[in-house]
């Protein structure tokens, strides 16, 4: 799962369907993101960074 897409989203006061709309997404596809079933595409993890205001790598969990 990757928990700090979710805690950035929370963080942020966006409903899941909000941030799918503002990612160009269907709510499904980001719910396949967030758990990791699929892999996060890099055009849409560059939305979400500048979104959120932080590093892609924050968001994969890969910094804190």
């Amino acid at each position: 799962m990757r928990v700090n897409i979710e805690a950035e989203r929370v963080r942020n006061q966006y409903t899941k369907e909000v941030l799918s709309k503002m990612l160009g997404i269907t709510s499904k596809t980001y719910l396949g993101y967030v758990r990791g079933d699929r892999p996060t595409p890099s055009d849409v993890l560059i939305k979400m960074s500048k979104t959120f205001h932080c590093s892609a790598d924050y968001l994969l969990g890969l910094e804190q």
